[in-house]
């Protein structure tokens, strides 16, 4: 990656005391799929405990074929694992196979992990991101004020697994101040004083809230006056840790628990524009974007794989190995209808931390935003790992408890 630090230069942001602004599992599309992305490495945050396929409510309902499409897009960077080679040859070789053949592959080779929260809970949060629609220039004006920057050349990015592998998905980001690494401008400074960013604007937007939920959401289209549609992806991110403001207004009072979606966001910063500014500037953490190639059937999520709506999970790699199959047992946003369906782990996410959390990647333009903005669901999930996978951290199987003497 660009501007990628040396690892002699780690000590240097270790003692940084803003340590802090280590960002984990942010939204990235790096530059090129990666030649290989290693299997999650056990850790305390999350167990994996395996079990048998009548476990998973609704498997043999799911409709398995869209589920199939993205994992082949998966076996595009998989294949080249030795843990997923033979799965990814073989699911190569079952192209144009009707449901029941798939599913009996999956079923063959893989077995089911179920997912638990470090303290063994088998539940946890859903949220809902999609690809949203801007209005935009190449050029500043009145109406087109607000910036998407493109990576700035003085952000370092200093990867910690190549000094300590035990930290795989941990990067630090910084700037040079004379000899000394602090910490990159926040969102605060950035908007305060956009100088060290002039020259880096890629694009121009009409509304500093959608702009912000871009930057949330990770990846959107951006139509220009003259109608051509431009489509935006993560690029970096300046090393801030994400807060939700959201959650600070329901804190503050200023809006119930309920109401705290990004349709509810909105139509608080319309009744509220003179304290908008104060509310976005909460949130420290601050996305840089890239143009993307014409004609993607998705955006690119972590993985480097287009994402497909409806199907596409993001996850935290440290629970979840990228690429992997997860089948998804949740609700309808605001509903306590059914949604389980077979899934495929191929982003990250800023705000996804943890065992079972995951943001359901809804597709594109307002109904996807609608469904997206009001999707925080309790749901449970399985990993599918080949066969042979072995875990250090797997969950003991509950003895059951007698009941009586």
């Amino acid at each position: 990656m660009k501007n990628q630090l040396s690892f002699l230069a780690v000590a240097s942001l270790l003692l940084l005391s803003a340590c802090s602004t280590m960002q984990i599992g942010a939204r990235v599309a790096p530059e090129k799929p990666a030649a290989s992305i290693p299997p999650a490495v056990p850790s305390p945050i999350a167990l994996l405990r395996p079990t048998d396929w009548g476990a998973l409510t609704g498997w043999t309902d799911d409709d398995i074929l869209p589920a199939w499409d993205a994992f082949l897009r998966s076996c595009a960077v998989l294949k080249n694992q030795p843990l997923w080679q033979e799965t990814c040859v073989q699911a190569d070789s079952l192209r144009g196979q009707d449901g029941a053949i798939l599913r009996q592959f999956f079923e063959r080779r893989f077995v089911p992990h179920q997912v638990l929260n470090s303290d063994g809970d088998e539940n946890g949060l859903i949220t809902g991101y999609y690809e949203p629609l801007l209005k935009g220039s190449r050029k500043r004006s009145g109406r087109y004020r607000y910036p998407l920057y493109t990576t700035p050349d003085e952000l370092l990015v200093v990867d910690l697994s190549e000094v300590y592998p035990e930290l795989k998905n941990m990067r630090l980001r910084g700037r040079l101040q004379g000899r000394k690494v602090v910490p990159y401008y926040s969102r605060s400074e950035i908007e305060k004083n956009p100088a060290p960013l002039q020259g880096r604007e890629l694009l121009w937007v009409d509304d500093a809230v959608d702009l912000f939920f871009l930057q949330i959401q990770g990846s959107g289209r951006v139509q220009l006056e003259n109608g051509e549609v431009v489509r935006v992806g993560y690029s970096e991110q300046n090393g801030h840790p994400y807060k939700s403001i959201g959650r600070l207004l329901v804190e503050r009072g200023e809006l119930p628990l309920e109401k705290a979606s990004m349709q509810g966001i909105k139509a608080w910063g319309q009744r509220n524009p003179g304290k908008l500014n104060e509310l976005l500037q909460q949130n420290s953490s601050f996305v840089f974007f890239r143009e993307l190639p014409a004609g993607l059937p998705g955006p690119l999520g972590a993985l480097g794989v287009p994402l497909t709506a409806g199907r596409s999970l993001a996850v935290d790699p440290r629970a979840i190995p990228q690429g992997a199959p997860v089948f998804l047992a949740t609700t309808w946003p605001n509903t306590d209808k059914q949604l389980h369906r077979l899934m495929v782990a191929q982003d990250t996410g800023g705000a996804i931390k943890g065992g079972v959390r995951a943001d359901f990647f809804w597709g594109f333009g307002q109904e996807a935003g609608d469904q997206a903005g009001k999707m925080k669901q309790s749901g449970k999930m399985w990993v599918l790992m080949p066969n042979g996978y072995v875990n250090g951290y797997v969950a003991p199987t509950p003895v059951p408890q007698k009941t009586c003497c």
